[in-house]
């Protein structure tokens, strides 16, 4: 899901996949804005065909946060 989750960074943000880590945080270490930040997480949601909370997204402060929501999603 990690290297997942990943991929999507970097079609949204230009940032070397290879400084990605699981406590990166998506504003201030990958520099995305909201927008870009929800577009990314409704593709995810697309892809993995799964259902997000608005209210659960709001708490993915770090790459590792949203590996762990989105695992908890495919189960």
């Amino acid at each position: 899901m990690f290297e997942q989750i990943k991929e999507f960074i970097c079609n949204y943000v230009e940032v070397d996949a290879d400084a990605i880590t699981s406590e990166s945080r998506f504003i201030e270490d990958l520099g995305f804005n909201s927008y870009d930040f929800m577009s990314m997480l409704g593709e995810i949601e697309q892809e993995l065909d799964v259902q997000v909370n608005e209210d659960d997204i709001m708490k993915l402060a770090t790459v590792g946060d949203a590996v762990k929501y989105f695992e908890t999603l495919k189960k």
